[in-house]
């Protein structure tokens, strides 16, 4: 398939399901940090519907996250079993190959630990701020009450 051996196929499937994984990470948070920014309190009458539109796309980011490191050690395992697969074929027990092989199948695991870190601090960043908004709304409504009250 495209002149591309197993190990390299995995290698780059892996890395490349990673980086989808970071890049819509990344446009998740930067789509709610601008939402955050630029919304208006005074719009939502209701309380749910305002803890619906600030939630929108947390789950994705958190979702990325969490699983970043699962798709990572996927294509560690592949990689390790890659290797070893090329060792028993060759029938030979060359160090160098061996380790070379089983440094380059432990790069997928830090790729995905490098999307899960980040998107992970994010969701929490982004939850935070989330919940401040509403702490705001809430505030507004009993000023609103208050004010009818008198």
């Amino acid at each position: 398939m495209l002149g591309l051996s197993l190990k390299e196929l995995v290698e780059y499937g892996v890395i490349g399901v990673l980086m989808l994984m970071s890049v819509v990470a990344l446009w998740a948070t930067l789509e709610r940090l601008l939402f955050y920014k630029y919304i208006k309190l005074v719009l939502y009458t209701n309380k749910t519907e305002l803890e619906i539109d600030l939630s929108k796309n947390l789950t994705l980011i958190a979702t990325i996250g969490s699983n970043a490191p699962y798709v990572g050690l996927l294509g560690t395992v592949f990689g390790i079993i890659i290797t070893f697969v090329q060792i028993g074929q060759s029938g030979m027990v060359d160090t160098a190959n061996i380790m070379t092989g089983l440094a380059l199948a432990l790069q997928a695991t830090a790729g995905g630990l490098l999307v899960a870190i980040p998107s992970i601090v994010f969701y929490n960043l982004l939850m935070r701020k989330s919940e401040v908004l509403i702490a705001q709304w809430e505030i507004m409504q009993e000023n609103k009450a208050n004010k009818g009250v008198q």
